[in-house]
């Protein structure tokens, strides 16, 4: 048998799960995210500080965001508590659910055994998932809902039950609840219904009983922006002027590669769904992922957007490879994936899972001449990936903070307000303060913005990150009290002063209307 004929085999009937391989992959990637979570050398993503905070000021159908992970945010510290550990304790289950969605992708278009564990491999070995499995941010959920959706299209297709519709406008709508970006997910696969067979379940009424789904479940989201003036707008310009500007389409397409060896399965699984005439009936699976990835690439989006849509790929590409017999041919080409895929996630793992301590990390990317990755998403060079360096001297930060707070007299501390220059700054006195016995800050950068002034009037207020010649206007007099510096933090955050600011010009109620721009 040739090698289009090995793509071209029809599925046969689902064969058994394969418990014991896929089983041992579960555990295997559970247990390094949870031995990080517990182990690691870096603390609270400054991420995770935001969608705490978010979900402290928590109001469904009022947020700026979608509102999923300020939910999970406050189920997980309700259920667990607050710890490192604990916040990534759900994130690690969404993303080894990865795996097994990869696998069971595999096995509903006739994967054995080898196909089964091949899809599971690829996902364990992929350094996006890896390094997204252990942050406490909705992208991890997004990766969830995406190839959670395909999935059930995939059932669909080989069924013909149209109870799979209902499961992918569940998937949608939590997925809408979580980023709007399962908008380009849903317009990829309104795109492939068209272009494929499928086009006729658009005269039946469960393609739309799926997208009421999807609407009702999402709403929060869409009345939040709705309420707020469609502050989703303002977030795209931001992004796209500072960050997608610089994204080329050959730097998205190279970076697919970086993820991982089982790109190449992915490419194999996407052209036989999407080409092999014996998936026909998976067309629209494949024509999906197609058009999600031209959709990214003519937008500018970076490229681990298009992560979601691999798991299913790995699924479809580890079956055309085991059904790959030409002879002596098929069984090299096999063991030689596997040993590319595994190997590449070996070499690569410090980059998806911070295990290393910085200065270890920052040998090891020398080594690798992967200085590269420690651009950040505004084109700065670093020591550390960006990602790292946001971990990193958070708490140091909250106790000089503390340490300029307890200094002032008492009379002063009772009408102390702190005010932070960022989300993260903000974040991580509101997390650390009570310990130290600070108050909650306030910020204009972001969703903080919304959270406003507080109550105080601003008579003393303590400035944190802020350069002192922008608090002159302000201030009637300024005070430089302290001082952070971190040799790895990313740019932004290395040296910081606190400064104590009295005598102030005007109340923190009346100026904060005049700064909606800065947020």
């Amino acid at each position: 048998m040739n090698a289009p004929d090995a793509i071209q085999q029809a599925a046969p009937d689902r064969p058994p799960l394969a418990i014991g391989v896929v089983s041992a992959l579960v555990a295997l990637k559970l247990l390094l995210h949870l031995a990080t979570n517990a182990l690691g050398p870096y603390e609270i993503h400054r991420d995770a500080f935001l969608y705490m905070a978010m979900g402290e000021h928590l109001r469904l159908f009022g947020m700026d965001f979608p509102p999923a992970i300020a939910m999970l945010s406050e189920a997980t510290r309700a259920l667990l508590g607050d710890s490192l550990f604990a916040l990534r304790v759900p994130i690690a289950l969404f993303s080894t659910g990865l795996l097994l969605l990869g696998a069971l992708t595999a096995r509903e278009l006739g994967g054995g055994r080898f196909a089964q564990g091949m899809a599971a491999l690829a996902v364990l070995a992929n350094l996006l998932f890896l390094r997204s499995g252990n942050l406490f941010q909705p992208v991890v959920m997004d990766q969830f809902w995406w190839p959670l959706g395909l999935f059930a299209l995939v059932k669909l297709a080989r069924t013909e039950e149209p109870r799979w519709w209902i499961v992918f406008g569940l998937s949608c709508g939590l997925g809408l609840l979580t980023k709007f970006s399962m908008l380009i997910f849903g317009f990829a696969v309104f795109l492939a219904l068209l272009a494929t067979p499928a086009r006729k379940t658009f005269a039946t009424r469960w393609p739309w009983l799926a997208a009421g789904i999807a609407i009702v479940l999402g709403s929060p989201s869409f009345i939040g922006q709705i309420r707020l003036g469609w502050p989703l707008f303002d977030q795209m310009g931001d992004l796209r002027s500072a960050q997608l500007a610089r994204v080329s389409g050959l730097e998205f397409i190279g970076e697919q590669i970086l993820m991982g060896m089982g790109f190449i399965l992915a490419v194999i699984g996407i052209a036989a769904l999407t080409f092999a005439p014996s998936w026909r009936r998976y067309r629209v699976v494949g024509w999906t992922g197609l058009f999600a990835f031209l959709t990214l690439l003519v937008l500018k989006g970076k490229s681990y957007y298009i992560g979601p849509i691999y798991p299913v790929l790995y699924g479809a590409g580890a079956v055309v490879l085991e059904r790959f017999r030409m002879p002596r041919w098929g069984a090299l080409a096999r063991w030689v994936t596997v040993v590319l895929v595994a190997s590449w996630g070996a070499i690569t793992l410090p980059l998806g899972l911070p295990v290393l301590a910085p200065p270890t990390m920052e040998r090891y990317l020398a080594w690798l001449s992967l200085e590269g990755t420690t651009e950040t998403n505004i084109g700065r060079q670093e020591r550390l990936p960006q990602d790292y360096a946001d971990m990193l001297n958070w708490r140091e930060q909250v106790e000089e903070v503390a340490r300029v707070y307890n200094s002032l007299p008492a009379d002063e501390r009772e009408r102390a307000v702190i005010f932070a220059s960022n989300y993260g700054e903000a974040g991580a006195i509101d997390f650390y303060g009570p310990r130290y016995g600070l108050p909650k800050a306030i910020a204009v950068t972001g969703t903080y913005w919304f959270f406003g002034p507080g109550d105080l009037p601003g008579e003393i207020v303590i400035f944190h990150g802020f350069d002192g010649n922008d608090l002159d206007d302000f201030c009637g007099s300024l005070e430089a009290a302290g001082y952070i510096t971190h040799p790895y933090a990313v740019a932004e955050q290395r040296d910081l002063t606190v400064y104590v600011c009295r005598d102030t010009r005007t109340t923190l109620q009346e100026l904060w209307p005049q700064l909606a721009g800065n947020n």
